[in-house]
């Protein structure tokens, strides 16, 4: 079992980045889907969720109407656009494959920084 984010880096305030997260050795149609981000010194937070089938997102007060949770199922991964970029969002992200009783699985995590 394996999630493989990508996508970060270095971008100016007000920029996009968009952050990819492939999955592999379980059924990901299965799954719900978050991203999450860690600050230095805070904790990680949920940014963003999606249902398994995409039908159904929701988004943290901060990051709503900039950043656009997606899903494609036949290629197992999930995105995360993020636009109209701050500072206060440079944290390393990181994708969370969830099935409540489960399994719950993470990735690496990418880092985003944000800064001119």
């Amino acid at each position: 079992v394996q999630l493989v984010e990508s996508g970060g880096g270095l971008v100016q305030p007000g920029g996009s980045l968009r952050l990819s997260c492939a999955a592999f050795g379980f059924t990901f149609s299965s799954y719900i889907m978050r991203w999450y981000r860690q600050a230095p010194g805070k904790e990680r937070e949920l940014v963003a969720v999606i249902s398994s089938t995409g039908s159904s997102k929701n988004y943290e007060d901060s990051v709503w109407g900039r950043f656009t949770i997606s899903r494609d199922n036949a290629k197992n991964t999930v995105y995360l656009q993020m636009n109209s970029l701050k500072p206060e969002d440079t944290a390393v992200y990181y994708c969370n494959a969830l099935r409540g009783g489960v399994a719950e699985y993470w990735g690496q995590g990418t880092q985003v920084t944000v800064s001119s």
